[in-house]
């Protein structure tokens, strides 16, 4: 068997509008209704994937930001160290009571 030719196809086309005629705007209506609501379902998961770049982004900003703080040298951190312990000893020296001489 061959392929149907340009007038066969036409002859067809005619039948299947004589049978399927009255269904015609309904399988339309449909199709467009389906067409909508996969348009609809995209753009849904568009927005879903803009919204969690946004997510990201922002997060690696707060990141660069976090770790963009200067650093404190390990010199200058073993100095303020030794500045709180002599503050804690000063400290503690204050809160004894005084020691009372003997006279």
């Amino acid at each position: 068997m061959h392929m149907p030719g340009g007038w066969e196809w036409i002859i067809l086309l005619v039948i299947a509008l004589l049978i399927f005629g009255k269904r015609l705007p309904e399988v339309g209506k449909s199709l467009g209704k389906g067409i909508v609501e996969f348009k609809k379902g995209l753009k849904n998961v568009k927005d879903e994937m803009d919204e969690v770049d946004r997510e990201v982004d922002d997060a690696v900003t707060r990141a660069e930001k976090q770790s963009a703080k200067p650093k404190k040298a390990p010199a200058q951190l073993e100095a303020e160290a030794d500045a709180d312990a002599d503050d804690e000893h000063v400290a503690e020296k204050s809160s004894e009571e005084p020691v009372r001489e003997k006279a």
